[in-house]
Formats: C-alpha cells, structure tokens, sequence
C-alpha cells in the first residue's frame, strides 16, 4: 500500500496503469477509490500511469485537526510528494471540487512539476459558492452532505471533523488562483457538469482566455459520480493532445 510521506504526514494514493502520469485529487469527503468507482480511472489506465490520491483528513491518509496542515501551499505539496515517490518530474494534474483548489495551488506554488492542469467543478475565481446570508459555512455544508448523501459523510465520526472542517475552512484561499492558472504555461482544461454553479463563469472563463472547456451532464457531484466514464474520456483527449 503506497503512501508518500510530507511534512510528517502520510498521504495514501493507488497506481493503475502505465504511460505518461496522471494524479488524480477527489473533492471534499470522496477519496482515492471514488474515482475508480465513477469509471474515470477506467477510461485512462490503458494508456497512463493513474494515480489517484487520497486527500489529508480523507480516506487512508493521515487525518490531523490542526488547521495549520492544510493550507494550499502544503496540500499542493502533498501531490508534489507523490509525483516524487513515483519518481516523476511532473505530471498531467486533475482535480474536482475541493481537489480543483488543490490543483490550482500545484499550479500557484509548483508550476515547474506539471504537464496539464485539468480543474473540474471549482470556480477559482470566487471559491466557495454563497447564499443569501453570505459564504457558505462548514456547519450547513456538513448539514446539507449529511442529508443529501448520508452515504459520503457517515465516515466523519466526531474524531475525525476537525480534519474535514479544515479542510472545509482552507477552501477560502484563493488569493492568486487567476494569475496561477493563465501563467502556468501549460495546457489547461475547465470541466463542470452542466447543471453546477461553476460551469456558467468557467465556461466564460476559458473561452475569454483561451483554455480547453469540458461540459458534462449532471450537477456538483452528479457530473461526477454518474458521468465520470465520459469525464475520463473527456480528460484522455485533453491530455492526449498536451
């Protein structure tokens, strides 16, 4: 069972396939194996090296609550770490949700280690989406998750929220998002499912800008979960012309 090691934590990822490298970075309360079950690590590993992560504070990862851990600069450094467990020099990197700020904080603090930059459904412009009474809280998306997909969120027992909650609380960082993504000198996609609130300003985004734009059926996690197999698909083109 790999795990790279970092800043005195274990960072857990899985390795499918052979070629060029591709980390793969889940969103908030998914992991490593949520990408294999959605078909995205399928439609790639005949051709590449798929390696996908489990995020700090998820899956077989080391799960601290010091808010200190997960700042951007250290969580981009965690896939950083695993590009150099593998011995690799830079890799063609994907991220979804809260795994897009990761990737873009690659982007910000690691430009030299990456391919292709590929961030699905996370607007890096404005962060976290808002509601009438402001940005969105850790209690109502915790709240919200717990509803909505019980099935996601029954692992966050008591002892392991503070990690979440970190997590959670980092996504605010988006100072230098834009500058990192327009001068990372790499191919660059913007991918969201149709029906979620970073598609609209994304879309524009990248048309304005000149990057490679993915839309897929589906809302924030539904895009994922039920159309990851054409998201694989969408990304093996991408990358294949990086």
């Amino acid at each position: 069972m790999p795990f790279a090691n970092h800043r005195g934590q274990r960072i857990h990822y899985t390795v499918e396939g052979s070629g060029p490298l591709i980390v793969l970075q889940h969103g908030l309360l998914l992991d490593a194996a949520s990408w294999k079950q959605c078909g995205v690590v399928d439609a790639l590993a005949d051709r590449f090296r798929v390696v996908c992560v489990d995020s700090l504070g998820h899956g077989l990862s080391d799960k601290p609550a010091d808010p200190a851990l997960y700042d951007q600069a250290q969580r981009a450094g965690d896939i950083v770490a695993v590009i150099n467990d593998l011995g690799g020099e830079r890799a063609h990197v994907v991220g979804h949700s809260m795994g897009g700020w990761v990737a873009v904080g690659v982007a910000r603090f690691f430009p030299t280690r990456l391919a292709s930059l590929a961030i699905g459904g996370w607007d890096f412009l404005t962060g976290l989406p808002r509601g009438n009474a402001g940005p969105l809280t850790y209690g109502a998306f915790i709240t919200f998750a717990r509803r909505t997909v019980p099935q996601l969120a029954e692992w966050v027992t008591p002892d392991l929220e503070g990690g979440v909650r970190a997590c959670f609380d980092a996504l605010g960082q988006v100072d230098g998002a834009k500058d990192a993504v327009l001068s990372s000198r790499v191919p660059v996609l913007l991918w969201n499912g149709q029906d979620d609130g970073p598609h609209a300003p994304m879309e524009r985004f990248a048309a304005e800008n000149g990057l490679y734009a993915m839309s897929v059926p589906g809302d924030h996690l539904g895009a994922l979960l039920e159309h990851g197999a054409a998201i694989g698909r969408g990304i093996r083109s991408f990358v294949g012309r990086a």
